[in-house]
């Protein structure tokens, strides 16, 4: 290298030097940030962080500086939150402060701080109120959606049957189910599974819930601040967010061209309603983008974290027979073989509602929550965080606490029952994640999963085309999300 290239180079590592000094300083003249490993110029923590496994990296971290800590990603800081009582103490405790937002790089050019999930002050109020209204004024938690699921179940039943006790891989089977029974809240009405721009859509969302865990995406989440301005994978996530966004869009319009403000279909029609309303509302947050990227977390959300949730589920009952054979005899002895399983079930069979929250803690499914962030300058645990430091709360940390589960790191429906077989209760339980900004659709999907179950295994045996002990639980991607592993299985009448 020539005496030129020398000092370009050095240049740049002092610049970038004096970047991460000034970040830092800026933040130390704020507040004071807990402790963590001392990051690098421009990388941050790179030593400490292997990219493709970056939950496993913080839980390291976790081991040496304890519950609450701070790691830099580039020259990013975030704080993170480990275990039970840090969490809770942040989420429940504090929860307005820690009410705020951050959209991870991979998302940030899809919704830029628009849609219900990734916006923030004013903007998220308006859209979550809204948006909880009419979930539950088209039946969310009510027995006009339960009725709305178990018909999807009967036609989920139909579909296996066609299997003709085959070995078959679930993936599809059961997204287009699950994603039916949002669809008729979003949408108005469900898709036939042979719909061709059904199944392009179910891939479509299939791919980028995987594309979002994968090694490059967690790569990219953390030094977006340069990888930015360079092509990449990370373009992948936009344009399959950005096809299905267009497919709503189209929707839009042709729900535009039809509407009746007097006999809203469903959610679109009630925001376009909404939307005129408050036409002359300067503050309003009521417009097309917000509409269309609302509309794409609530589908894309009410189809993945169910459906991936029954896939695991299958996955577990296979390689524990016993845990299934078990489930088939409550489901006998309560529900029979002559009805379909409904809602009020659930408290007469705690066996089935232990092992469904199991088969949620364990599959784990958004490991480090969707990044939240400090609404304004907060003490927290004798530290100063400044307002809009970007906060990690790390649910994998808490629904396998030591101190919350009787066997934290094994599939074992007894962390959910009590001496005398009796259904327990546990605040350490949080796939949902907890505080202000819980899942919206926690009711409806604590509903579908409960009725899937039962009506499945009312009618059929899971069975693994492999032993037992050679089923392999290891996802496939584990990134934002914990993608189940492709994997066959064949079912049997009973």
């Amino acid at each position: 290298m020539d005496l030129a290239g020398i000092v370009t180079v050095i240049l740049i590592i002092y610049l970038s030097y004096l970047v991460v000094v000034s970040t830092k300083r800026k933040i130390s003249c704020k507040g004071k940030l807990p402790p963590g490993p001392t990051p690098l110029p421009v990388i941050g923590n790179f030593l400490q962080l292997k990219s493709s496994e970056t939950l496993k990296s913080l839980l390291k971290l976790y081991d040496k500086y304890g519950p609450v800590f701070t790691v830099y990603f580039g020259n990013r800081p975030i704080v993170v939150l480990c275990g039970h009582d840090a969490v809770k103490e942040a989420l429940i405790d504090k929860a307005e402060e820690f009410s705020g937002r951050k959209t991870m790089p991979t998302l940030q050019r899809t919704f830029n701080d628009y849609g219900v999930v990734f916006a923030e002050g004013e903007r998220w109020k308006q859209l979550r109120r809204f948006s909880l209204t009419i979930l539950r004024n088209f039946g969310m938690g009510k027995k006009s959606i339960e009725q709305r699921i178990q018909e999807e179940a009967q036609f989920l039943l139909e579909e296996f049957r066609k299997t003709n006790e085959k070995p078959f891989e679930p993936t599809f089977f059961l997204s287009r189910a699950v994603s039916n029974v949002i669809c008729s809240i979003v949408f108005g009405n469900r898709f036939d599974y042979e719909d061709k721009e059904f199944q392009d859509l179910m891939k479509m969302m299939n791919d980028a819930f995987r594309e979002m865990s994968t090694a490059w995406a967690q790569f990219y989440d953390i030094y977006a601040s340069f990888l930015k301005y360079f092509p990449g994978p990370h373009t992948k996530i936009y344009d399959i967010l950005e096809d299905m966004r267009v497919f709503i869009a189209r929707r839009v319009k042709k729900n535009k061209e039809t509407l009746d403000p007097n006999a809203p279909r469903d959610f679109i029609d009630c925001f376009l309603i909404q939307m005129e309303k408050e036409k002359d509302n300067p503050s309003s947050e009521f417009s097309v983008k917000n509409m269309e990227l609302t509309t794409l977390n609530l589908f894309f959300a009410g189809t993945e974290t169910v459906s991936s949730t029954l896939r695991y589920g299958f996955l577990l009952l296979m390689k524990y027979p016993e845990v299934q054979a078990k489930m088939h005899e409550e489901i006998d002895r309560v529900i029979g073989q002559n009805r379909v399983p409904n809602i009020e079930d659930r408290s007469q069979m705690p066996y089935v509602d232990a092992v469904i929250h199991e088969v949620q803690r364990v599959s784990d499914l958004i490991p480090m929550n969707v990044p939240h962030a400090v609404t304004r300058d907060t003490e927290f645990r004798g530290y100063i965080i400044p307002k809009g430091t970007e906060v990690f709360t790390i649910l994998n940390s808490v629904l396998h606490d030591p101190t919350k589960f009787k066997s934290p790191n094994a599939f074992h429906p007894g962390n959910f029952l009590d001496e005398n077989g009796r259904f327990k209760k546990n605040d350490a339980f949080v796939p949902f994640s907890s505080g202000k900004r819980i899942c919206l659709g926690e009711a409806l999907a604590r509903m579908e999963l409960f009725l899937f179950f039962t009506t499945i295994l009312q009618s059929f045996q899971l069975k693994s085309p492999l032993a037992p002990q050679d089923i392999d639980l290891t996802p496939q991607e584990s990134g934002f999300a914990n993608i189940p592993p492709f994997y066959q299985l064949y079912i049997l009448p009973r």
